[in-house]
């Protein structure tokens, strides 16, 4: 037997790799052939793998994998020396790394490695700290087990999949059908807000992971827990694990901790909790966790790590998978309720609570912690009606009325009919101080020193239940701290303690309320200050409407005209979609502290704040109440400029029914966009109530019905109704194909009611059809259309029209002057039709999309496009994609492209367009100075006086052309750079005939990408490219700062090519 043969387990033979690889380093080749690996096998270890110290370890690894027990230190060593590493074999030999006797029954003693005492210590110090926990201090049988808490998580993002999905659990991260990832993630960021149950469920998954019961504790020997919050500058991971991991023990020590971590780097698992809980100086790069996230520290390892939603874990990892905590899974809401009413002997209760909290829109939002639903029990045993407040302030003032009556009881203390005992009163007051002063630090833990300091009778808050007692998990640094039954506690004490304070002091400096994304982060503390004092309430709205002036006044109405199923017509700016965003959160937080107080004072303030209202049924459910409220209550002097109401997805009953409560008399000037998607009026009546409803909004501006199954005789009432609509400027009928023609003759009686309409939709898109409008539908309708002189865009896309209907739309086209949009896409032009239609466009000069995509027009029909193009100056997106052009139509349309100096998006997708034709636009494009004197008409000088230049371009789509090939498409990568406000570039080739971009052509590529630096979208699919090529070009999009999405084929990646940058999409 060789030496030392079948002496160490596992973790034993283990223990010695960190010495071998340091010292084996460039020769592990010739330990790997040693050890029976064949050249194959040498070969991947060798690519996948950064340095020779971790090839060395991953063939060590592989080696132990491949024969299991039969992977002693005695046969490792013999290769090593028939290797001629005979000073790596007698390093060993003087190597020691401490070994403990543990007994085993009678049979002696058995030796186990370090590493093993190591993993029980830490297994049993997580399970004494862990496992169970006491909620309510008052109730010493109600005992809650980590093990059976579950909470609901969706997967937001991974490198590869970009859509949300809702997990099972964790384990779905090891699925490539869930993630798109191929390998296993090593960084995954779990994101979630304050209190919102991130810290409970990392316990947990300590737990399950120490046990085996999940995959990541299947992969993974060592589970490292580690409290961010703990952590101070200067730590280093070893003396982070040694202080919160495990229990004091002779033989664990900073040497030992450090050897077993590199010993089995590739089997430990960190579990960060709370990123943002981390003081800011231990987050400075150099700091022992952004070295840990960076992976200069441990880069095999895997890491968990939680936070709070944009504290900056991205700026030293990317993640491979983002998670967003959901909370308490609702499907085990019941469960919970039956446990506590079982404990207490009142089972009896479980079923009406269920019912309550399913249908209580405020309740909906806080139970899914856990901590919080136990509360709602309590309240709900206590006294039923003190659920059902209304407001958040209500619901958290009746449930410490609750608790300060149960300690009354316990305690024999009076009870006073109204408020509180004045001690108790007093002390809560005192300590809402502290639990703003810890709010505004971002932090939920209080420090007991600072309570005892200020001689707080924190004890008394003890009881109630208020807050609970806890002991760091620092044993270098132990303290005792006073955590809070719930974030949303704290923010109530803090709220509390505002609304009294702020008699004497300005809000801006005392909540340091500076900016909107600042109130956003206050925003439960400014509803509870809101809720407890009117004063107060009013301070804040009107620091609120202050900002929103500051802030948002660069808004226009129409830049809220954005609908989430339907691409606007021309690019929207990043600082505007930014700013839209947070307006959206501000007008709900807004909505949530008229709710607080609905008072006529926060009336008025919230309509200045708010200058446009956009609410979605399905999304807004909470401020419905404070919705109504508005409507019921706002003056006329005060109303928005707009008001956006959508309902998407719901019943025609429910939708109805809602906009019934809405509007229940008139508001004669309000200006609302009612929008309606799939919502089913399929008969008479439906339309009837719905129009019975729109006569209280005489000031109606916009109604979209898209998807919403009409029919001819569904449509009658609505176009009867159109005499109480006379101020409708938009009528949105897109994707009602049952309308027909027939449906057409039904409008067309109504459209002389409506003088003012500028926009019809009567289209269609790529998943569903029009109107099912055809010539005959079309020739009825344009006649009546002569009323309709201030029509702005009209769509009637994806219609069988053909060239008799867009006869009939000639006739009275010229008539619209004041066209912006029109939208012919898919209609069945010939190049007769275009022919026809091409005089009528001349006089459409304030035209600024035109949209012919899907007609086979030809390279005539794009001729004669391109002959009157110089009378469109004001045209900003010319969509010309499935016309069936080729090279020769390109050729009449660069000619013209130098008169579109306003030109934002072109799209000429999907032809049979060569490389010469590309080429020749996209120089066109980027260098249209290059046109000389020759290529005007005769006679005809604009060109002299024009500008030439045109560098407005944002969209560029000139993919899916049968003819470009990878030489063109290279040509184009040299020439790209040249648009410096491209946002979105379309190269794709065709499906069955993929491009081939050489080296060159991709490295062209890749150094371009950095001189676009407004690009968010780079779509590359049924291009192949060699793998120095490709990676090029997927480290620039990686390292590009506004990329958001690099398209590319599955199928066409090259072999072991990494595919796990986050921009790079898939398909």
């Amino acid at each position: 037997m060789a030496e030392g043969q079948g002496v160490a387990s596992h973790s034993g033979v283990r223990s010695y790799f960190f010495s071998i690889k340091e010292k084996v380093s460039s020769d592990w080749k010739d330990l790997a052939f040693h050890l029976g690996f064949e050249q194959p096998d040498i070969d991947n270890i060798d690519g996948r793998n950064r340095d020779d110290k971790s090839r060395c370890m991953d063939l060590l690894e592989e080696w132990l994998k491949r024969n299991g027990e039969r992977a002693t230190i005695g046969v490792l060593m013999e290769a090593l020396s028939e290797a001629n590493l005979q000073s790596v074999v007698d390093g060993l030999r003087k190597f020691k790394l401490q070994e403990v006797p543990v007994p085993v029954g009678a049979a002696g003693m058995e030796p186990f490695s370090l590493s093993d005492v190591f993993q029980k210590s830490v297994k049993k110090y997580y399970e004494l700290k862990l496992s169970h926990f006491k909620p309510l201090n008052w109730n010493d049988n109600f005992t809650l087990s980590l093990s059976n808490i579950f909470t609901q998580l969706e997967l937001v993002q991974t490198k590869m999949e970009k859509e949300r999905k809702e997990l099972k659990s964790l384990d779905d991260l090891f699925n490539p059908e869930v993630t798109g990832l191929y390998t296993a993630p090593r960084c995954i960021l779990i994101e979630g807000e304050a209190g919102g149950g991130k810290t409970t469920f990392l316990s947990k998954e300590a737990l399950d992971a120490i046990s085996q019961k999940t995959e990541l504790g299947r992969r993974h020997d060592i589970v490292l827990l580690i409290r961010l919050r703990e952590v101070r500058e200067g730590d280093t991971i070893e003396e982070i694990v040694l202080d919160q991991c495990v229990s004091k023990r002779k033989h664990i020590n900073l040497e030992s901790i450090e050897a077993i971590l590199e010993t089995n780097e590739s089997c430990v698992l960190f579990l960060l909790d709370g990123y943002d809980e981390l003081r800011p100086e231990a987050r400075a790069a150099g700091q022992a966790i952004p070295k840990l996230l960076s992976g200069k520290m441990y880069p095999n390892s895997t890491i968990v790590i939680t936070s709070r939603p944009s504290a900056g874990v991205q700026q030293y990892t990317r993640p491979d998978c983002h998670i967003h905590i959901m909370g308490f899974s609702h499907g085990h809401v019941v469960k919970y309720i039956r446990q506590y009413f079982t404990v207490v002997g009142k089972q009896e209760l479980t079923k009406t609570l269920a019912v309550q909290v399913k249908d209580n829109n405020l309740l909906n939002t806080l139970i899914y912690t856990p901590i919080f639903l136990m509360f709602v029990c309590v309240l709900w045993e206590e006294d039923q009606k003190m659920v059902s407040s209304g407001t958040m302030t209500g619901l958290y003032d009746n449930l410490l009325t609750c608790l300060v009556r149960k300690y009354c009881k316990r305690e024999g203390v009076d009870m006073p009919t109204e408020g509180l005992p004045t001690e108790i009163a007093e002390s809560l007051l005192q300590f809402g101080k502290f639990a703003l002063e810890a709010l505004l630090r971002n932090e939920t833990l209080i420090d007991l020193t600072e309570v005892n300091r200020e001689k707080v009778n924190w004890k008394l808050l003890l009881k109630l239940g208020v807050v609970s007692l806890e002991v760091s998990s620092s044993k270098i640094h132990p303290r005792e701290q006073l955590n809070f039954s719930h974030k949303t506690m704290q923010e109530f004490l803090a709220g509390q303690y505002v609304s009294h304070a702020l008699l004497n002091q300005d809000i801006e400096e005392f909540i340091q309320l500076t900016s909107v994304n600042k109130a956003l982060e206050l925003s439960n503390l400014l509803q509870f200050t809101c809720g407890c004092d009117s004063r107060a309430a009013q301070a804040v709205m009107e620091e609120l409407s202050n900002l929103s002036k500051k802030e948002f006044s660069h808004l226009r109405p129409d830049d809220f005209q954005e609908v989430k199923y339907m691409k606007p017509h021309l690019p929207v700016k990043p600082e505007i979609k930014r700013s839209l965003e947070t307006y959206r959160r501000f007008l709900i937080l807004c909505l949530d502290l008229l709710n607080e107080r609905k008072e006529p004072d926060v009336l008025q303030a919230v309509s200045r704040a708010l200058p446009v209202i956009i609410m979605d049924r399905y999304r807004h459910r909470k401020q419905h109440a404070a919705l109504k409220y508005y409507l019921e209550n706002i003056q006329s002097t005060h109303l928005p400029d707009r008001m956006i109401l959508e309902l998407s997805y719901v019943n025609r009953s429910e939708a109805l029914q809602y906009l019934e409560q809405m509007f229940t008399s008139p508001i004669p000037d309000l200006r609302l966009d009612l929008r309606l998607n799939l919502v089913p009026f399929h008969s008479p009546d439906e339309t009837a109530r719905l129009v019975s409803v729109l006569k209280n909004v005489p000031g109606l501006r916009a109604l979209y019905l898209f998807n919403t199954f009409l029919t001819p005789s569904s449509l009658q009432p609505l176009v009867q109704g159109f005499s109480h609509m006379s101020l409708l400027e938009e009528l949105h009928l897109s994707h009602n194909f049952g309308l027909g023609d027939a449906g057409m003759e039904v409008l067309q009686v109504g459209l002389s009611s409506v003088p003012h309409l500028a926009v019809l939709r009567l289209g269609g898109d790529m998943l569903r059809p029009g109107v099912g409008m055809t010539a005959v539908g079309m020739s009825s309708l344009a006649p009546y259309m002569r009323c309709l002189v201030g029509l702005r865009e009209l769509d009637i896309s994806r219609n069988k029209i053909g060239d008799a209907g867009l006869e009939s739309l000639i006739a009275v086209l010229p008539i619209f002057t004041a066209m912006q949009v029109l939208v012919l896409e898919r209609i069945g032009i010939s190049l007769t039709g275009m022919r026809t239609l091409v005089p009528a466009l001349c006089q459409l000069t304030r035209l600024i999309k035109l949209d012919i995509s899907g007609n086979a027009i030809g390279d005539p029909g794009l001729e004669c496009l391109a002959a009157i193009l110089h009378h469109l100056t004001a045209m900003k997106v010319l969509v010309l994609s499935n016309t069936g052009i080729c090279d020769r139509g390109i050729s009449f349309l660069v000619k013209s492209l130098p008169h579109l100096v306003q030109l934002q998006v072109l799209s000429v997708s999907h032809n049979n367009i060569g490389d010469s034709g590309i080429v020749s636009l996209v120089q066109t494009l980027c260098q249209p100075s290059s046109l000389d004197m020759e290529q005007n008409p005769p006679g005809d000088k604009s060109l002299t006086t024009a500008p030439h230049y045109n560098n407005t371009l944002q969209e560029l789509n000139i993919g899916w052309n049968s003819g470009v090939t990878g030489a063109g498409l290279g040509r184009v990568a040299q020439l790209i750079s040249a648009l410096p406000a491209l946002t979105s570039l379309n190269m794709s080739g065709r499906l069955y005939t993929p491009a081939h971009l050489s080296d060159t052509a991709a490295m062209a590529l890749a150094e371009a990408l950095p001189r676009l630096p407004a690009l968010e979208r780079l779509d590359l699919r049924h291009i192949s490219m060699e793998p120095a090529g490709f990676q090029a070009v997927v480290q620039a999009a990686e390292e590009h700062t506004t990329l958001e999405s690099l398209l590319y084929s599955r199928h066409g990646v090259p072999e072991e090519a990494d595919t796990t940058a986050i921009c790079l999409k898939l398909i």
